[in-house]
């Protein structure tokens, strides 16, 4: 099982991070959780260097993908080379996520035609401006495809996916390494019930 996390120049740590460590608490061998950048390394919009772990064409091939977030994602969009790569995502035979700005990715790429969903306030004009509906709410998720906003939401991404690739009772044995003491089951029910029941539409 691979699961990539695409992350761009310019990155949020949050958006990137916080998935890549929930995702990495699922106690399964066969599980590969990957940094897929266009380049070797990237930086963040804080400065922190990271190095890939994949290529975008590796995660055109993983079982799962979350298009990463960053200060920087218009100027992914109107790269052809990035693009040209990323139409090799298929909601048919992968599950995809994009957390925050990654909307704008999934939007561009025709990958949200007609469906709702969720990013941050700072993106939401550049997404509506693509032709997609956004909601106001931190997670959507429509079959294969799901959106979060808010870089906090990013754990509602890796539940949705520990949950799709596992069950529910692995995404609540990772969630509750990182809950907050005292706050285990509270944090966990919301989480899970969020990723796992029908969502509302909020309209934004």
């Amino acid at each position: 099982m691979h699961i990539a996390i695409l992350t761009f120049d310019g990155y949020n740590e949050l958006d990137s991070f916080i998935a890549l460590g929930i995702l990495n608490r699922v106690d399964r061998p066969d599980w590969r959780i990957s940094i897929a950048s266009p380049t070797p390394t990237v930086r963040s919009m804080n400065g922190i260097l990271v190095e890939a772990t994949a290529t975008l064409q590796d995660a055109c091939a993983a079982d799962a993908v979350i298009v990463g977030s960053g200060a920087k994602t218009r100027e992914v969009v109107e790269d052809p080379a990035i693009m040209s790569v990323l139409r090799g995502l298929d909601p048919s035979r992968q599950l995809l996520a994009a957390q925050c700005s990654g909307t704008l990715v999934l939007a561009k790429l025709g990958l949200l035609d007609g469906v709702p969903a969720c990013t941050d306030v700072r993106t939401k004009p550049w997404v509506v401006a693509a032709g997609v509906d956004v909601l106001n709410q931190p997670f959507f998720a429509n079959g294969t495809v799901a959106t979060a906003g808010g870089c906090l939401a990013s754990h509602y991404l890796a539940t949705w996916l520990i949950t799709r690739l596992d069950g529910p009772a692995a995404a609540e044995r990772a969630l509750r390494y990182v809950a907050p003491v005292g706050e285990q089951d509270e944090y966990i029910e919301r989480a899970l019930r969020n990723v796992s029941a029908p969502t509302p539409l909020v309209r934004a």
